[in-house]
């Protein structure tokens, strides 16, 4: 009797030791499994968890891929120039009582002095700004510029050691090119995203402002990139981020952001410059883009081109002779007036809508004289206007 009680509990303990030793349980209703055995010869890197379990290690990291590198070389070249702008105001509740609010947005560095190009939305109505940059160090800052039409500004810092961006041109982008954006999406510093141009349009700002050539990206542009820069492969900045399409939805992307290009952006500085402040050219004029059958119904020849629904008292066009609308009418549900002015070219340039009239414009300064092409009428005439600054009279549309 004790010999067979004594085989019977070896058996017991040597059937435990087996079970322990060689299967494991994966979880409520999963059942057993049998682990195979490891040895160093079959995974030389296999290294035991404290459960029992064996993992394959690699036997280094692997190696980063061409577009992986470019892509972090990109990081490291333009993340020095790139900060984080906070805007500090005051607003009033319902009572009256003062309630501190804050703004996030990014900016770029132009030079070792300090100047910073940033949004005009991320600093408007700003009563305090700091800047923070990439190493954490924060300073005061103080607006230099202000340009609502181009929705720039530029700001300035004391700080020492800074390193500047580096500005490519705008000129000759092609849809499909890669594009980097680095900035403060959600106040997430130095954040990266990457994409390629969708597209080049016109399109209306955040400040109602009319952007010629707005670079079009998918890369993931959110509140907070507004005014960082846009990157080229090389790391070089060929727009300012200002605002994303969110198809309607919530304030986040959608995977359709715009950025101003550079060269709009160096001409503001180049003004400023210059002059103390910014010229952007304009015609001094409201205008509705019509096509041929427009055209013909309102007794004009049928060639595209935009009306002249308004000219501003005393502007450039008004001076020049440049009749605007009278007579009230709908387009569709849309309130117009007719009777204007046809404009059909400007210095030989065709003009067929408000966004050809912008982009001649950016190719000129307040001041200069330009010859319009315009239908009164059946009559062709061509008319000199001399060029108005639009901040004078508060027209930022063209």
């Amino acid at each position: 009797m004790k010999a067979r009680l004594l085989i019977l509990t070896v058996a017991i303990l040597g059937g435990f030791y087996f079970v322990t030793t060689h299967t494991f349980f994966t979880g409520a209703g999963r059942g057993w499994f049998t682990r195979a055995a490891t040895s160093s010869s079959s995974s030389p890197n296999a290294v035991p968890l404290p459960g029992g379990m064996d993992i394959t290690d690699a036997h280094a990291a692997p190696a980063l891929l061409p577009t992986e590198l470019n892509n972090i070389a990109v990081y490291k070249k333009a993340l020095p120039s790139v900060v984080n702008i906070t805007s500090s105001m005051v607003a009033y509740d319902f009572f009256y009582g003062a309630v501190p609010e804050q703004g996030q947005g990014s900016g770029f560095i132009l030079n070792k002095n300090g100047d910073i190009l940033t949004n005009f939305h991320v600093v408007s109505n700003a009563q305090a700004l700091e800047v923070t940059l990439s190493n954490k160090h924060q300073y005061k800052a103080k607006v230099l510029m202000t340009d609502k039409a181009h929705d720039l500004a530029l700001i300035k810092i004391d700080a020492p050691d800074l390193q500047p961006a580096t500005l490519a041109t705008s000129r000759g982008l092609q849809v499909g090119q890669l594009v980097y954006a680095i900035g403060n999406p959600f106040g997430l510093s130095g954040t990266m995203t990457r994409g390629i141009i969708s597209s080049i349009r016109s399109v209306r700002g955040p400040m109602g402002n009319l952007i010629s050539d707005a670079i079009q990206t998918d890369a993931a542009i959110n509140p907070g990139n507004s005014g960082g820069p846009l990157l080229n492969s090389q790391g070089d900045v060929i727009g300012m981020n200002t605002m994303i399409d969110t198809g309607g939805g919530a304030n986040q992307n959608a995977g359709i952001g715009f950025a101003i290009p550079i060269d709009a952006a160096k001409a503001a500085l180049n003004d400023f410059s210059r002059y103390g402040k910014v010229l952007r050219p304009t015609l001094g004029a409201r205008y509705l883009s019509i096509g041929p059958d427009i055209a013909s119904q309102l007794g004009l020849p049928a060639v595209p081109g935009v009306l002249v629904e308004r000219t501003v008292p005393g502007g450039p066009a008004d001076r020049a002779g440049i009749l605007g609308g009278k007579q009230q009418a709908y387009l569709g549900n849309t309130p117009i007036f007719i009777g204007g002015d046809l404009i059909v070219a400007i210095d030989g340039d065709q003009v067929t809508n408000d966004q050809d009239i912008a982009e001649i414009m950016d190719g000129h300064q307040a001041g200069q004289t330009v010859t319009v092409t315009i239908f009164r009428g059946q009559k062709r005439m061509d008319i000199k206007v001399i060029l108005g600054n639009a901040g004078d009279s508060g027209d930022v549309q063209v």
